[in-house]
């Protein structure tokens, strides 16, 4: 068994695709192709699920993942005890809903950064079934995302409540709204609504709300950060829990406001979700600790 072997094999699970594998590895994919299957025949396991869709883990390469990645974390250790200048940085994952990205997970990678430096963090922004499913195959270390007080969390995860809060409608400064103490679902049907897409839960929270009624006018987008932009720029309110607005850059600079929902007292709930294992990769548990301690900074109260 050679390093390179568990180099390959760990690069075409967080890619999802022997091509993109190949190319990031700068090695041609018959060659990476021939080189994990080797692995496979010398451990007497099929590490991957080969589809036409591209390339995700087996279940038994899904158990064998974490040592995998212990092992080429133990090399790194070495690397550096013996003075390599060069030794090779590793990548964590984190899947988000792009609630809170702002206010929580800036500070978060600031202070990862400051732990391990050389090591690469990769956001990626998505719905919560994608984040669930990455983190099932091994795609995604941690994943980030919102629950309605109530919801049920997924089997085979390991969930902890980062932060607590309400929906409130996030508004310009100079909007008629942002004169109201809180605004009403009447009041809000008065105005252009930013509304997430189908698939996440503030677009559920959302259609409840507004219990089948229709706003003068409305868009639709993927994630918080493109919904403030856009009250921002003046095109209307959106709804969002209040962690995603407070202490966001655009909240600091003055070009948006929040008001919370008359009469309404849903709790949203921001978690921090990965997949049960008995081993954690040095670099994902540091993470997932300094995601606890920026949350309790916050304010929060994180507990599992």
């Amino acid at each position: 068994m050679r390093t390179e072997q568990l180099e390959y094999i760990a690069a075409v699970t967080r890619l999802g695709s022997l091509r993109r594998a190949a190319e990031e590895l700068h090695v041609s994919q018959p060659a990476l192709s021939e080189t994990v299957r080797n692995l496979e025949r010398e451990l007497g396991v099929d590490l991957l699920e080969r589809k036409r869709s591209g390339a995700t883990m087996s279940a038994p390469g899904r158990e064998l993942l974490p040592h995998i990645v212990g092992v080429l974390e133990a090399v790194d250790r070495l690397r550096a005890a013996a003075g390599e200048q060069h030794r090779i940085s590793r990548m964590v994952r984190v899947g988000t809903v792009n609630a809170a990205t702002v206010p929580l997970l800036i500070p978060v990678v600031r202070a990862f950064r400051a732990l391990h430096p050389v090591t690469q963090v990769e956001v990626v922004g998505t719905q919560q079934t994608d984040i669930h499913r990455a983190l099932s195959e091994g795609g995604f270390d941690l994943g980030l995302v919102n629950h309605l007080e109530g919801d049920d969390t997924p089997a085979g995860f390991e969930s902890t409540e980062l932060l607590s809060g309400r929906p409130v409608v996030c508004v310009r400064p100079d909007s008629p709204l942002a004169r109201r103490p809180a605004v009403s679902v009447d009041e809000l049907l008065g105005e252009p609504l930013i509304a997430m897409r189908s698939g996440y839960v503030m677009h559920r929270y959302v259609h409840r709300l507004l219990g089948g009624r229709t706003p003068s006018f409305s868009y639709s987008t993927d994630g918080a950060e493109m919904g403030k932009l856009m009250v921002a720029e003046g095109l209307g309110a959106t709804v969002l829990p209040d962690f995603s607005v407070v202490g966001d850059p655009l909240e600091r600079q003055g070009l948006i406001t929040h008001r919370p929902v008359a009469g309404d007292g849903t709790r949203v709930l921001l978690m921090l979700q990965r997949r049960r294992a008995e081993s954690v990769p040095r670099a994902a548990q540091d993470l997932h600790d300094v995601f606890v301690r920026t949350a309790r900074d916050l304010g929060g109260t994180p507990r599992s």
